[in-house]
């Protein structure tokens, strides 16, 4: 692993990852090698989480692929050097902030949206100008074998590599020096992968899971109000990190709202195959 790092580095070096041409196309190999990979996608979500095809694509697959038409559109604008105002000491100069790529960054990525959560970040990271280490969840297999296949066809390992293992694989790479690492998981791991990350000073953006509350005062239309915490609940079997966790609700309208969303749920819960499923046995006991 150190050696290919190593190649991520030198590559890096070279500059070509910085220009326009090079990072347009790399966001255009990837939108192709999604769409070419579409249906193995659909099958891996499907197997590992029983994600339904239109569930799959609007909430992983269509989404990664939107997110690449927005930073094609917009990449040339954000490289553009920002002119700001120049300091007293410098005011004969004119001043500007050019971004620039951090280097070899590191994404690891969750259970919950094995796909999307892994490419989201990639794009970022592609779009930027940087190279990428991909660890993707070990808890759905059937995805990351997927994205490994998909990346090692796209891309050559020393500027895209996919990592696959349990907590060992991640601890070895925590002990590489990235230029940046991009967590999207547990506050307990995030926590364990800040302090690694902090004793050789790389810079991390951690996406947590936490508790999100609803507010339903006494002024609010009752159904809608359902409906959306309904949808927001239960899509993806409820394994969003920013579901609806509890609700509060104003006494005067709390036996109404409790009997609309009660019917709610049973309409919308049935005997249909395309519901999804809790990961894996752990976290199903967790929930239960």
């Amino acid at each position: 692993m150190e050696s290919i790092f190593k190649k991520h580095q030198a590559f890096f070096h070279t500059n070509e990852t910085k220009s326009y041409l090079f990072r347009k196309k790399q966001l255009e190999k990837l939108r192709e090698a999604i769409i070419a990979f579409e249906p193995q996608i659909s099958e891996a979500l499907h197997k590992d989480l029983h994600k339904s095809t239109f569930e799959a694509y609007s909430t992983e697959i269509g989404y990664t692929l939107k997110s690449i038409k927005e930073n094609l559109k917009s990449l040339k604008k954000w490289m553009k050097p920002k002119k700001v105002r120049s300091s007293i000491v410098q005011m004969l100069a004119t001043s500007y902030v050019q971004a620039e790529p951090l280097g070899t960054v590191l994404i690891i990525g969750p259970y919950n949206y094995p796909f999307q959560l892994v490419i989201e970040p990639l794009i970022g990271a592609i779009a930027a100008g940087n190279t990428a280490f991909i660890k993707p969840s070990e808890f759905t297999t059937h995805t990351a074998q997927v994205i490994e296949d998909m990346i090692s066809e796209a891309f050559d390992e020393s500027y895209i590599k996919v990592v696959q293992g349990d907590y060992k694989i991640t601890d070895e790479l925590l002990n590489l020096k990235f230029d940046h690492i991009f967590f999207t998981g547990s506050t307990r791991v995030g926590q364990i992968i800040y302090e690694k990350a902090s004793k050789q000073l790389i810079p991390v953006t951690l996406e947590l899971g936490g508790k999100s509350p609803t507010i339903i005062d006494e002024t609010a239309n009752l159904k809608v109000a359902a409906r959306r915490i309904a949808f927001g609940k239960f899509i993806n079997a409820g394994q969003t990190c920013i579901a609806p966790d509890y609700v509060y609700v104003h006494q005067n309208v709390y036996e109404s709202f409790l009997s609309i969303f009660k019917d709610l749920t049973k309409a919308l819960y049935s005997d249909h195959k395309s519901f999804g499923r809790i990961v894996n046995d752990k976290h199903f006991s967790r929930l239960s």
